[in-house]
């Protein structure tokens, strides 16, 4: 055997181990996805009480991505996410791609649903690429105290109605004064188990 042929042949066993290396990791990611196992990062906040599945957290001042989807819940997912993992994801007037972040947030809104994401807590107003498609609009939402009421299983329109009622009733009971409607706030791709998910319903109080 020549040496030509043995750096060849070592250089396509050393590509096929890193590929299988990359497959590899990436199979981890997904399974890791699937039992709930979560990358991508969250806001910071200061938890102020807890009362079983029930917290109230203080939330910093962040930037949101958010589009206005004109259709039914269940149509209102795709249409929103693509809309904004597009922008995120270089469809801007600077080709910048952003890291996804978490929770992906859905809000009734008339006869529409509200959908935003949370920019990356690097990003200024200064430094945030402009999206180009006109339905995105970049929101300054300034820190704020918000009541979270959380619970595993499907996000379905039912599990959301449920689950924002009780936390209103909650709020009640308290004598707390709600100051925004109920969204619902998701942390796990569509294919998580359901029993992994983690789903939120946040409601911004006084």
């Amino acid at each position: 055997m020549n040496n030509t042929y043995l750096k060849q042949a070592l250089g396509a066993i050393r590509d096929g181990i890193k590929t299988l290396a990359s497959f590899g990791s990436a199979l981890l990611d997904a399974g890791g996805m699937i039992v709930g196992v979560r990358h991508s990062k969250e806001p910071d906040y200061q938890l102020l009480s807890t009362d079983g599945n029930i917290q109230i957290r203080l939330y910093p001042a962040i930037l949101t991505a958010e589009t206005l989807i004109d259709a039914d819940y269940a149509a209102s997912g795709s249409l929103g996410f693509k809309r904004l993992a597009g922008f995120i994801f270089g469809e801007n007037h600077s080709a910048q791609q952003m890291a996804m972040t978490v929770p992906v947030s859905r809000q009734a809104v008339d006869k529409q649903w509200l959908m935003s994401f949370v920019m990356p807590a690097a990003q200024t107003l200064e430094t945030l690429p402009k999206p180009i498609n006109p339905d995105i609009a970049i929101k300054e939402i300034p820190a704020r105290k918000v009541a979270v009421l959380s619970y595993s299983g499907s996000l379905t329109l039912d599990s959301i109605t449920h689950n924002s009622e009780l936390l209103l009733n909650w709020l009640d009971s308290r004598q707390i004064q709600a100051v925004s409607e109920p969204r619902s706030a998701a942390y796990d791709p569509p294919w998580t188990l359901p029993q992994f998910r983690r789903n939120e319903i946040h409601i911004d109080i006084a």
